[in-house]
Formats: structure tokens, C-alpha cells, sequence
């Protein structure tokens, strides 16, 4: 394993230690000893992690793309062990399987809990919860950087002119990132407060929002966000999570951006505009719309948190945002909404190109001089036929353990895209807390492929176990 490699992970269990500082001061503060041995612990295994392994003297700085997706999954897998450490020493009478399930949800800002009631928590706990899910989508912007030429040669020419990304400007580019995302999460703070939610209440849904994750500081989001101008102020802000991270990069630096920039981001809107109207059309005289676009914000934005007095027949069409998710480089989930754009207009292509072989059809998006490589529309292609497996093995297995089909169908849908099970997919009744451990380990193995997308698993596998 080369240097770069121990550095990334050494970074993230760097950050844990960080996070469990902080809340050790916080526990202090608000004279809540009891359990702090926890963080301590925390503190102490993440930092001697972090340390012994920068400190170990790599030659090979070589890095290639089955080392990192081998260093994303492994990630994925041992970041949460470490986070599951307050979980298991500060709860009495949990399992391993539970502790490690809850940072797992957490680290893959998914939003699944095992625990029923959020009252008998105590705040630093609460508050380490949001933690998990703040570094979760840190770690995922990071590792769509290093997996880049994997998912989408387009999405680099967005980000950089660079032919490719060398360490250097895996580096930069990461240090971009980390700068945006904190000023991000403070930005929806202070928000927040300033639409009179409690501090501690603002703090934690602003680490929810940014990473997209779906921890509540609360049992029900309806006890802190009341009033018709909260509820459309946060639906604002859950299309932070919606659109590209670099979005507000580039605004700021507009005049040195051309058009292809934005093209993500434009077509973005367009969609978001679109399925507003429709929703405005169609389901707003019987219903409370500003609960309808919360519910179609947090469904793009793939958090999924709702109210509760959201309409039993709309939970089909919020699971299909859900499917399509927002911007590539975002924290949220979905198939993306340009892959599909892309995949449907060179069919339409395809289709025009027999009936009229004398004309050429290029495959270029609209407001943007980027073509679409054949490459990534065999990506694209293949990310959909990975997602449909994916979707019949997850609900295959929660069938044979016992959960009706239908349940099993949708709640395998949101383990995929990473998005919390509530009312506005009819899910806000079931619970992790009684599954089995053969259920919460299927949770677990496909929350993570959710994260990583079984494309690269599989990479890996004809790398390593299908050699000529």
C-alpha cells in the first residue's frame, strides 16, 4: 500500500479524533461525565492509528485506481469501527452488530437507527451521531476525487484542464473541497439560527443536511422546524446537498469559468423546476405544498426526511426522485439525473440515426460544448444494470428473512441511494432495532455498496479473480 493511501485513511481517523476532542470538551462543558470515557477512547485508538501509520516510511508512491478502490472499501469498513466505539461503551446492553449498524448508517449518511427513541440519548451522543455523517460525506466527496475516472470522464473536465489527476491535484483538489464543505455547513447554521431554530438543534441538522445524511436530533423533524417559513427555509437548504458541491465555487469565480461548468447545475434546476410545477399542478389543492416541496427537496437530495402529514399516494412518485438523485459531485445519491438525461437522449439518437442515416447526431448536451464519450454511456448503461441487481439480490434476501416484498422492495431502494426510511415513502413504521443479525448485516453490506456503487466491486473482482 503506498504513502497517499495510509494518508487518506490516516487523515479521516485523524478527523475522529478531532470529532471525539471536540466532544469531549462538549461533554465538560455541559456536565455531562457520565460516559465520557467513551470519546476518550475514541480519541486515544484514532489518533495512534493515525499517527503510527504517517508515520511508517512508504517507498512506492506509485498509486493506481485498484489501489484506490481498494482503499475507498476498506474505508467504508473501518472508519465506522471506529466511530461505533461510543456507541458500544457508552450504551449499556448493546451489540456489537447495533453499534457497528448505527455508524455504518451514519458514515454512509443513510439516516437507518436502531434506536427507537432519540430522547434517551444523551446530547453528546446526539450530537456524535450527526458527527459520523458530517465526516461520512467528507469521505464520499474525497473518494469520488480518487475514483474519478471510473464513474465519469466529463465530470473531470468540470472540475479541472488536467488530463488526469496525479497526486497533486488529488491533493488540491481535496483541499477544495474540505474548504467549501466546512464553509457549507456553517452557512446552513447560521441559517438556521437565523429562522429561530434552537443552537444545538441547528448545529446537528446543519451536519444532516450538508452530508445528506438522515439523523434527527429528534424522534420527529415536526417538534423543531413548526412554521411554514422554517419548513421552505430548510427545503432550500437541502438542495445544498442537491447540486455539485463546486456550484457556489464557480459562481464566485464566474469570470474565469466557461459554460461547462455549469452544465450539471443548469439541467439540475431545469429538472428541479419542472418536477415543482408538476407537483404544483397536480397534488396542491387538496395538500399543504410547502410540505409537498420539502418532501421532493429531501427526496432529490436523497436525505428523506418528511413530516408526517405527507399524502399516502405520493410515496411512489418521491421514491422515483429518490432513484434519480442530483449532482455527480454531491453528497447525495441516485443514479444522477445527467447520466440518465444523457443515456435517454443518445437512444433518441440512435433511434433517428436508422430512420434518417444521412444525417450525423452528435451526443452533446445542450448549453455545453462537452460530448458525451461512448465510454461513459457504456458506464451509465452499466450503472443501471448494476443498480436493478443490486435492488433484486438486497430484496431477494430481506424476503427470505421474513419482510413483506413490497417493504422489502422499497426499504432495499433507500439502502441503495442512502436514504432514511419515512413518511413520504410509507417507512417511517419500520424498525431496525428488532431485525435479526443476518438483516442488519445485509443492511450493512448493501449500505456500503450503495456508498462505493458495486461497479467498482466489480472492477476489483475481474482485477484480482478473473487474471488470464
Amino acid at each position: 500500500m503506498s504513502r497517499f493511501s495510509l494518508i487518506f485513511l490516516c487523515f479521516f481517523s485523524f478527523l475522529i479524533s478531532v470529532l471525539s476532542f471536540f466532544n469531549i470538551i462538549y461533554s465538560y462543558y455541559f456536565d455531562l461525565i457520565f460516559g465520557i470515557n467513551k470519546y476518550i477512547y475514541t480519541l486515544i485508538f484514532s489518533l495512534v492509528f493515525s499517527l503510527s501509520f504517517l508515520l511508517k516510511n512508504k517507498v512506492d508512491e506509485k498509486v493506481t485506481i485498484y489501489e484506490n478502490i481498494l482503499i475507498v472499501i476498506l474505508g467504508y469498513i473501518f472508519l465506522p469501527a471506529i466511530l461505533a466505539f461510543p456507541y458500544y461503551f457508552g450504551i449499556n446492553n448493546i451489540s456489537l452488530i447495533d453499534s457497528y449498524f448505527e455508524s455504518i448508517s451514519g458514515f454512509t449518511s443513510t439516516g437507518f437507527t436502531i434506536f427507537e427513541n432519540i430522547k434517551h440519548l444523551d446530547k453528546s451522543l446526539i450530537l456524535w451521531r450527526s458527527s459520523t455523517q458530517w465526516i461520512g460525506g467528507l469521505y464520499f466527496l474525497f473518494s469520488i476525487i480518487l475514483l474519478i475516472s471510473i464513474f465519469d470522464n466529463n465530470l473531470k473536465k468540470s472540475l479541472t484542464n488536467f488530463l488526469s489527476f496525479d497526486t497533486n491535484e488529488i491533493l488540491k483538489q481535496n483541499s477544495k473541497i474540505l474548504i467549501l464543505y466546512t464553509i457549507l455547513t456553517f452557512f446552513i447554521f447560521i441559517t438556521l439560527k437565523i429562522i429561530d431554530i434552537r443552537t444545538f438543534d441547528a448545529f446537528n441538522l446543519s451536519m444532516t443536511v450538508i452530508s445528506s445524511g438522515g439523523f434527527l436530533p429528534v424522534n420527529d423533524i415536526d417538534t423543531i422546524i413548526k412554521s411554514n417559513l422554517q419548513k421552505f427555509v430548510l427545503s432550500i437548504l437541502l438542495l445544498i446537498s442537491f447540486y455539485s458541491l463546486y456550484v457556489s465555487y464557480n459562481l464566485i469565480n464566474i469570470k474565469k469559468k466557461n459554460l461547462n461548468f455549469f452544465t450539471e447545475d443548469i439541467y439540475l434546476s431545469i429538472y428541479l423546476i419542472f418536477i415543482t410545477i408538476l407537483f404544483f399542478i397536480f397534488f396542491s389543492n387538496e395538500n399543504n405544498f410547502v410540505l409537498i416541496f420539502f418532501s421532493i427537496t429531501s427526496s432529490i437530495s436523497n436525505i428523506g426526511i418528511s413530516f408526517k402529514e405527507i399524502p399516502a399516494n405520493l410515496n411512489f412518485l418521491f421514491i422515483l426522485l429518490v432513484i434519480i438523485g442530483g449532482s455527480f459531485f454531491s453528497t447525495s445519491s441516485g443514479l444522477r439525473f445527467l447520466r440518465l438525461y444523457a443515456l435517454f437522449k443518445y437512444s433518441i439518437n440512435e433511434l433517428l440515426s436508422h430512420a434518417r442515416p444521412k444525417n450525423v447526431y452528435i451526443h452533446k448536451f445542450y448549453l455545453s460544448e462537452i460530448e458525451v464519450d461512448k465510454s461513459d454511456l457504456n458506464k451509465y448503461f452499466l450503472s443501471i444494470l448494476v443498480f436493478v441487481m443490486s435492488l433484486f439480490s438486497v430484496t431477494f434476501l430481506l424476503t427470505i428473512f421474513g419482510i413483506d416484498i413490497t417493504e422489502a422492495f422499497k426499504i432495499g431502494i433507500l439502502t441503495l441511494m442512502n436514504t432514511v426510511n419515512s413518511s413520504s415513502y410509507q417507512l417511517n413504521d419500520f424498525t431496525f432495532y428488532d431485525l435479526n443479525n443476518y438483516l442488519k448485516s445485509i443492511f450493512i453490506v448493501y449500505m456500503i455498496i450503495g456508498r462505493v456503487e458495486l461497479l467498482t466491486i466489480i472492477i476489483l473482482f475481474k482485477k484480482f479473480l478473473l487474471k488470464d
